[in-house]
């Protein structure tokens, strides 16, 4: 079990869970039932060149859903599993191999030259492609859009186009229309918290060649203001369109099909903790987030942790049924970034207290943190995606 030496050997507890199931012992992260025999219904299947383990809902534990292929989000993984095994690095303790032995500036520079490469194949098939004159580019929470969106607009520009940001949430209705969900709050990700006829009006509009105002939201009062910011697409302008929505067709229903090119993103991290071990994509989601809106929105860890849930609901609903649906995926998250988070999020989970709620999700993370070694953040470049959650990027995120 070399994956756990090289994986224990920078962990600063003394002591380890270990599991078995009569003669077989292994190490495992995380929460384990006492018994096999509490998992009534699942299915072991053969893809691709391994195997799928279909498990129910946690709300539903007695029936599974009917298994959907997802072919583009399958091949997103693949591809940066093996730009992880091209680089050496397929568990937490190859990561922190490869730190302690000096390789980390080689590891970033690889790492971001991979995913500009991929950036630069995605604003090829773009301007390759007639009549596209609306990128949309959707993904759930934390999955580095505003960056990636920068980023995609320079790459364009290369090849001659002129790209314009949109954000989605300037089209957000008055604070007084927006739906509430069952428990009475606000629902900012469901689709009619968006004036939906209007950005449609404004698009269709811009697509006739049409001079438009276009709107800006003030989320401090709560309405959508117009301040003479006006647009005018020419031959080579395109729209570069960022929200939870855009790879929902209901989103812009009026726009003609070729005119829309669709990209979904999201951090999908392939690292694994140990051979036996992976790492939940979502966990990775959730530190960037609690790191971002303590810098930006100076929020606590604790509230960040509870409303993850409702995030994760609305992501549920709004994003993932749509992700095969899109011209092409891009996978956001870097190899060596959970290490550059981990300075940040310790202290902001460490603040909170035994008896809140959050507290056993917070220690959770604090023992997945404790795997790594961690890294500063002075050798992230300026473009870098996680810059968007550690600060000093050069975009405005």
């Amino acid at each position: 079990m070399t994956d756990k030496v090289n994986l224990f050997k920078y962990r600063m507890s003394s002591s380890v869970n270990v599991y078995s199931i009569e003669d077989y012992h292994d190490y495992f992260y995380g929460y384990m039932l006492p018994s096999t025999g509490y998992i009534k219904s699942f299915i072991v299947m053969a893809y691709e060149d391994g195997f799928l383990l279909l498990l129910p809902d946690k709300n539903d534990p007695f029936n599974l859903e009917t298994f959907e292929p997802r072919e583009k989000l399958f091949k997103s993984m693949d591809t940066t599993t093996e730009w992880g095994n091209a680089m050496g690095i397929g568990t937490v303790g190859d990561l922190n191999n490869k730190i302690c032995d000096g390789e980390l500036e080689d590891m970033i520079l690889v790492q971001e030259a991979l995913q500009e490469r991929r950036i630069a194949e995605i604003a090829g098939e773009i301007a390759a492609r007639e009549g596209v004159k609306f990128v949309m580019i959707a993904g759930p929470s934390s999955s580095g859009k505003t960056s990636f969106s920068h980023r995609l607009s320079i790459q364009l520009r290369t090849h001659g186009l002129k790209p314009h940001p949109i954000g989605v949430d300037d089209y957000f209705v008055n604070r007084e229309d927006t739906p509430l969900d069952e428990n009475g709050n606000y629902n900012f990700e469901c689709l009619e918290a968006i004036d939906v006829e209007g950005f449609n009006n404004d698009m269709v509009a811009l697509l006739e060649g049409k001079r438009v105002e276009m709107p800006s939201f003030n989320f401090k009062t709560g309405k959508r203001e117009y301040n003479g910011h006006y647009m005018q697409l020419g031959e080579d302008d395109i729209l570069v369109i960022e929200g939870i929505h855009g790879l929902n067709d209901k989103m812009s229903y009026k726009l003609p099909t070729e005119s829309k090119f669709k990209i979904y993103i999201s951090a999908l991290t392939c690292l694994n903790i140990d051979g036996h071990n992976r790492i939940p994509t979502t966990d990775g989601r959730l530190l960037r987030r609690i790191v971002r809106d303590a810098r930006t929105r100076g929020n606590l860890a604790k509230r960040t942790i509870e409303m993850w849930p409702s995030v994760r609901r609305g992501e549920e609903e709004n994003i993932f049924p749509f992700q095969e649906s899109a011209d092409v995926m891009f996978n956001s998250a870097m190899i060596y970034e959970l290490a550059a988070l981990k300075l940040y999020a310790e202290p902001l989970l460490h603040e909170i207290e035994k008896d809140e709620p959050e507290y056993l999700e917070a220690q959770r993370l604090l023992k997945f943190l404790g795997y790594f070694v961690s890294i500063p953040s002075d050798k992230i470049p300026i473009n870098s995606i996680a810059r968007e959650f550690v600060g000093g990027s050069i975009f405005k995120v």
